[in-house]
């Protein structure tokens, strides 16, 4: 038996060396999250099914990866996490986490050193740091979409993908953004929360 995270993983298989990385990673967020706010103190309870499969299924959206930009990282959701399932599935890639919380940050470092996952962390502000080119773009709890989307036409390649997790109020945030942005849209279901969904967005331009 791997642990009580395996059975709310969604059916999403990852090699028991994963799952060890993961669980890892669930320990110190717990412990961090005591003097640290990275997620809501009662989420915790459903760490597993809230944070980590939730985050799974955004790296199983990406397709090939060549590198990837988290956004507003904050606790490593879904950023650590994709580090940590590409060190079996795409070793290659090139993963760089975004994260303006200087203690945030000092936290990332240390689900680096402590799980083995490699990528990299730029404390610094979104707008602000120097654009990343990256193949895919991913943010959970960040900002509107619209906030998103500027971020994304700073950061991700013209034939890019972003991937962005939203709550069941998601039509709402796709008609504002329609607005200013056009877009190639994919509304992917989320196997972790009902009504809620990730966005899988191509060809981003502005109106």
């Amino acid at each position: 038996m791997m642990g009580v995270g395996s059975d709310v993983l969604c059916g999403q298989n990852v090699s028991r060396e994963t799952f060890e990385r993961l669980e890892v990673f669930a320990a110190l967020l717990e412990k961090w999250n005591q003097s640290i706010n990275l997620v809501s103190q009662s989420s915790l309870n459903d760490l597993w099914a809230r944070h980590i499969a939730d985050s799974v299924q955004i790296f199983r959206l990406s397709g090939p990866i060549h590198t990837w930009l988290d956004i507003g990282s904050g606790g490593g959701l879904p950023g650590a996490i994709v580090a940590i399932l590409a060190m079996d599935e795409c070793p290659s890639a090139k993963i760089t986490l975004i994260e303006s919380d200087k203690r945030k940050s000092v936290f990332l470092r240390t689900v680096a050193r402590e799980t083995g996952a490699v990528f990299n962390v730029l404390t610094d502000r979104i707008e602000q740091a120097e654009p990343q080119h990256a193949d895919v773009i991913s943010a959970r709890a960040v900002a509107s979409l619209s906030t998103l989307l500027q971020f994304s036409e700073r950061h991700l390649k013209p034939d890019g993908v972003a991937l962005f997790s939203k709550g069941v109020s998601w039509k709402k945030e796709v008609d504002a953004a329609r607005q200013e942005w056009d877009m190639g849209i994919e509304t992917v279901p989320s196997l972790t929360e009902p009504g809620a969904v990730i966005l899988k967005i191509k060809g981003i331009s502005r109106v």
